[in-house]
């Protein structure tokens, strides 16, 4: 038994969302709040039922119609009411879990099949929180409501922002705990023929009764804030038990292994010691205290009628480890520290390990407090292990991010009942912001949250790219592509925008326009080097991501004519683009004379936030009569931007040295040439020019070719809609 998928929905900013599990191990990825927190916390609300929903909980833009419900209650006639749930239902916070059920396993779930016929496969269930008496609910509300105005009328308020409780419907249910006093979670089923959109329940469906996943799934959570305040911990649970290895030692200790409990043959031995050295420490202890003791028969004490002051210790095997040096960590023979002296990003690495362990162990129920069920016979095992992780990743370096990506699925895995083809399944969600975990992850097991662009009326929402979509062919682009992505850092999956450029000079010096010349410094920007030539393979991820993205490339001018050598571009020459990127993704135009005359809106994408930055025509107007040229190349650009800086620069070798040279000539076409022919010549290196440049200007002083300066405006302006506080004067 599996989970196949799970569909959410109006909680928060998912609106409308499936998300699909894969067998073993799902990743949750995504921008900063793009979703992956929110629907953790609507996995744990859900399934767990301990944490109270909030008013927050619903979508926020739906509170707007159910505010205008509200208002209706107060105004209508009785026969005007329409107190049915058809009304709510478009509103509430649901979701849906679509687990994929093996014919030897239906008697897990006879309670919940759908139809005599079903015989196994898709079986859905719906966990939706919904009011429990809508009659009841309307009384209250109008009559609250009703009270607080003529309360208003009373006091003759003529302030426009001055209001009695309760204003608005929602101001009704987030005051006094009246959200969890009139909603509760109802459970339906589901047909299993309608699994592939949500389906819209009629008045028939009837909530089933009790928890539907009771003895089918053994849910545990590790939360995000560990050792720190969190909505969604187990109350049970102290910081210390969450934080510390000798915390949860203790705990595993008294669950597992204690010997008091359901004591062994093997355990006598040890329970005999710790009774004769009781004997004698309570001795100790007496002969220590007479004379103490003694003194108090001064106040006549004890005295009559007052009992005998007698000392008894107890011996407890579970405060053997109540200590802080209960787990020591040895440097050396004959030398060891307590736990608190190891580095923090250790304790919480072997912290979230261990716990695994234990959730592990709880499941097969291994360990004394379960051997009373095995010797009755009644032991059984929940079907499926469902373990949810939020940002495993806190105080871990990169490092030990990748051993604990690589290692957690498989420990929840490690007992005799786990191997392949047994009967039991464990399936591990895990949302992160690091890159580090996403890069040793299986690409496919990877869920973007995608952020939606917000609508009028409506607040921002989310959907989830499955992209084992994306990375499911095996296709030439998706071996490319998922090599490529194994090469570099993964924070494309976790940026703002994402910045594709040719090369590295490019890669170099690109950054410091963003931090000098754009509002953008504050952004999560994802830089990658791809190559004008091999961008494009990168097309079919970036455009299921949905991310902002801005690509600069080269033109790259061909001669058709000349077989399509290099050639220095030039306008009425029949010249073309050699360039993959340009040709075939955006703006899909072979034409030089086309490319350098296009539009800006004409290098964007229709469909999608992508735009497409090239060399564009320079105006040399230092000259009496202003020269229009035509870079080829990121260099050559950048170079005549910055002809009178270029000028001054002395002691070059190299790429540098010819570009100075070049700078320095008076007639501008003349100089022109001579950047291309130094930048296409052979041997010329475009990483080493940049260094070069680095070392002998401030790039502070450099000014952005003119086609990277709109590339950089336009993130601006894409990024401004779901960043109100960048600022930006090129909007």
């Amino acid at each position: 038994m599996k989970i196949e998928f799970v569909h959410i929905q109006n909680f928060r900013k998912l609106k409308d969302c499936r998300i699909d599990f894969t067998d073993n191990q799902t990743l949750f990825v995504g921008a900063n709040n793009s979703g992956k927190t929110t629907a953790m916390d609507a996995l744990i609300l859900f399934f767990k039922l301990k944490t109270k929903f909030t008013t927050r909980d619903f979508t926020l833009s739906n509170w707007g119609k159910l505010n205008a419900l509200g208002e209706e209650w107060c105004n209508a006639g009785l026969e005007d009411l329409n107190l049915n749930i058809d009304q709510w239902v478009s509103h509430l916070p649901a979701l849906d879990v679509w687990l994929r059920v093996e014919e030897r396993e239906l008697h897990y779930i006879h309670h919940l099949i759908p139809t005599l016929e079903w015989k196994g496969g898709l079986l859905g269930i719906r966990l939706r929180y919904e009011p429990l008496d809508i009659n009841e609910l309307f009384r209250e509300f109008t009559s609250a409501s009703k009270i607080a105005k003529s309360l208003v009328k009373l006091g003759k308020v003529d302030s426009d922002d001055f209001n009695i409780w309760p204003v608005t419907l929602w101001d009704f249910l987030d005051q006094k705990s009246n959200l969890n006093k009139f909603f509760k979670v109802h459970t339906y089923l589901l047909d299993p023929e309608q699994s592939s959109s949500p389906q819209i329940l009629n008045v028939s469906d009837i909530p089933i009764e009790g928890d539907a996943f009771n003895g089918l799934i053994k849910i545990d959570i590790i939360n995000a804030q560990r050792g720190f305040s969190d909505v969604n911990s187990d109350s049970h649970e102290s910081v210390s038990s969450i934080k510390n290895l000798s915390g949860q030692l203790r705990s595993y200790y008294d669950k597992h292994l204690n010997p008091t409990i359901n004591p062994t043959t093997d355990d006598i031995n040890a329970l005999r010691a710790i009774n004769d050295a009781k004997k004698l420490f309570d001795q100790n202890l007496k002969e220590c205290f007479k004379e103490s003791l003694a003194e108090l028969e001064i106040l006549n004490y004890p005295g009559f009628g007052n009992p005998t002051i007698n000392l008894s210790s107890q011996f407890n095997t579970l405060d053997g480890l109540n200590h802080e040096s209960a787990v020591q960590y040895v440097l050396e023979e004959g030398l060891s520290l307590p736990e608190k002296y190891n580095g923090l990003g250790y304790q919480n690495l072997i912290s979230i390990i261990f716990k695994l362990i234990r959730f592990r162990d709880e499941w097969m129920q291994v360990g004394k407090n379960f051997n009373d069920k095995t010797d009755l016979g009644v032991i059984e095992f929940e079907p499926l292990h469902l373990v949810l992780i939020e940002e495993p990743e806190a105080h871990l370096h990169a490092q030990v991010q990748q051993v604990f990506i690589k290692k957690a699925y498989e420990i929840l895995r490690s007992h005799a009942n786990l191997q392949a083809g047994g009967n039991f399944s464990t399936q591990l969600v895990i949302s992160t912001h690091s890159n580090h975990i996403a890069h040793e992850a299986k690409f496919t097991s990877l869920r973007y949250f995608r952020r939606s662009e917000p609508l009028p009326g409506i607040s921002q929402t989310s959907t989830v790219v499955n992209l084992s979509k994306t990375f499911g062919s095996d296709d030439e682009t998706t071996k490319f592509a998922i090599r490529y992505l194994k090469t570099t850092h993964c924070d494309l999956f976790f940026a703002d925008a994402v910045i594709l450029v040719e090369g590295p000079a490019e890669r170099m010096l690109v950054p410091y326009f963003i931090k000098q010349h754009s509002e953008l410094d504050n952004c999560y920007l994802s830089l990658l080097e791809i190559g004008g030539s091999h961008a494009h393979t990168l097309k079919p991820l970036i455009e299921s991501l949905g991310i902002i993205c801005l690509v600069i490339t080269d033109l790259d001018s061909v001669d058709p004519n000349s077989n399509y050598s290099k050639v220095q571009p030039g306008k009425s020459k029949e010249f073309q683009t050699g360039n993959e990127t340009i040709k075939t993704w955006l703006p899909k135009i072979k034409d030089l004379d086309g490319l350098l005359v296009l539009d800006e809106e004409k290098k964007e994408s229709n469909d999608n936030p992508i735009k497409v930055a090239y060399q564009i025509p320079i105006q040399l107007i230092q000259c009496k009569n202003p020269v229009e040229v035509y870079p080829y190349t990121f260099e050559d650009s950048l170079v005549l931007t910055n002809l009178s800086l270029f000028s001054t620069i002395t002691g070059g070798t190299g790429l540098i040295k010819k570009m100075v040279n070049a700078a320095t000539e008076s007639d501008p076409e003349r100089s022109a040439t001579l950047m291309y022919e130094a930048i296409t010549a052979k041997g010329a290196k475009k990483a080493e020019f940049a260094l070069e440049l680095l070392y002998f200007q401030d790039p502070q002083t450099l000014q952005p070719p003119e086609y990277i300066n709109q590339g950089l405006a336009w993130i601006e302006k894409k990024l401004a809609v779901n960043k109100p506080g960048l600022k930006t004067t090129r909007i």
